[in-house]
């Protein structure tokens, strides 16, 4: 990752918890590039945890939900520490960029794809990782053409990962109600129409500006 000032907005990025770690990440040899790969790897350790959660029962099941969700968050400490480590940390690489977005994309398919296979329904998480690159096609297609980035939700990268992490806690509950993929069936459903949602209202707002743009010349 590169240095920029056209970043998400994160409150953790301003705590001394996250601040002391990505000190720490900085005086040793591991680079930016390093840590957002290794969010692919959380992702896919995610996705096959929620796919095997689908036929797991009992403790079994329990532990593989618990990693999934584990696994989930780590792909987004992954995400805050590579920017903190290139931009405070001052090791910005010239591939950056290509670092910063690509391992995202990856880590949304793989995360959303095997949650919908572990459930019986691969579609479904197809059109929840779909609807998910959609929303960051957006977001760089406005960089592109010299318009701020839109970080706006309501189904941005933070709101997925919390939707599925929930729904993941929420399915190791669910034989109490006698219920089978609910949980994971609601919320990637949300995270479908959420994302979709997303996408048009950045897609819309994008649009405001370029207008305004041509109309204030």
């Amino acid at each position: 990752m590169t240095e920029s000032g056209d970043r998400r907005p994160l409150a953790s990025r301003d705590t001394h918890w996250a601040r002391s770690i990505a000190q720490w990440l900085a005086s040793k040899s591991v680079t930016p590039n390093q840590i957002s790969q290794a969010s692919m790897v959380a992702a896919a350790l995610a996705g096959g945890a929620f796919y095997l959660s689908g036929a797991g029962t009992g403790w079994h099941r329990i532990i593989l939900l618990l990693l999934a969700a584990a696994f989930c968050q780590l792909r987004l400490l992954c995400n805050l520490f590579d920017g903190m480590v290139a931009v405070e940390g001052g090791k910005g690489a010239a591939d950056g960029p290509f670092w910063n977005e690509f391992p995202d994309r990856v880590a949304d398919i793989l995360i959303l794809v095997g949650a919908g296979a572990g459930i019986g329904l691969p579609g479904l998480g197809w059109a929840a990782a779909s609807f998910a690159v959609l929303t960051a096609y957006v977001r760089e297609l406005s960089r592109a053409t010299g318009q701020p980035s839109d970080f706006s939700g309501p189904m941005a990268k933070q709101h997925r990962m919390a939707t599925i992490t929930a729904a993941a806690l929420i399915s190791i509950v669910e034989p109490l109600w006698n219920w089978q993929h609910q949980v994971l069936t609601a919320a990637l459903w949300l995270i479908a129409a959420g994302a979709a949602v997303t996408a048009l209202r950045r897609s819309q707002n994008l649009l405001q500006r370029l207008k305004g743009n041509q109309s204030s010349r």
